[in-house]
């Protein structure tokens, strides 16, 4: 059994639905103070280190296990985007994200006893149609609350894929954690059968 170091609903989910075997701690750490201090940073690299920071904390109350912190990062043209703070924000985020393409960096990081054993990051581009603010209002009205908790302000198993005309990656790295990825690392590790 692994820690996943997140609430997260979709990546408990996955986990889940992989058989993998885990139980969810919480992460405590302030996110948007890493993101500052690593504000220069690419975005994959300060999603590597949000997962890694997150699995570390976990890691320091639960002795010898395995955690498992993950994290996604949204940037289009170069600007890095978090989750929105309100319905607002949201519009604001869907109408820049309109006719571009949204890159979705996924991070995952594996760590015992604050060291980390395995880390890496995947790239998803998600072209985004063009959207009207007609289209826009209709799909919060839908997706408004839920959309508030997801970078990129989309869900893909939801109402979220009518913002993509095409999608370059994974279902696993858009759903928010490199699940194949994670599978490799944990065998290498000895924690899943091969």
């Amino acid at each position: 059994m692994i820690v996943l170091a997140s609430q997260s609903a979709s990546r408990r989910a996955m986990l889940a639905a992989a058989g993998i075997a885990f139980r969810a701690q919480p992460a405590h750490i302030d996110e948007r103070a890493l993101e500052a201090m690593l504000a220069d940073a690419p975005p994959a690299q300060v999603a590597l280190a949000l997962a890694s920071a997150k699995a570390e904390v976990v890691s320091r109350e639960t002795s010898g296990e395995i955690v498992l912190g993950s994290d996604s990062l949204v940037s289009v043209e170069g600007r890095r985007f978090d989750k929105p703070a309100s319905r607002a924000d949201a519009t604001a985020h869907l109408r820049f994200f309109s006719g571009k393409v949204m890159e979705l960096h996924s991070a995952a990081a594996l760590v015992r006893d604050g060291e980390v054993l395995w880390a890496d990051t995947a790239l998803a581009q998600l072209h985004v149609a063009q959207l009207s603010d007609d289209f826009i209002e209709s799909y919060l009205d839908a997706e408004w609350p839920e959309v508030a908790a997801c970078v990129g302000v989309f869900r893909i198993e939801a109402r979220g894929v009518q913002l993509f005309e095409r999608i370059d990656g994974d279902y696993f790295t858009i759903f928010g954690m490199p699940l194949l990825m994670v599978q490799s690392a944990l065998r290498n590790l000895g924690v899943m059968a091969r």
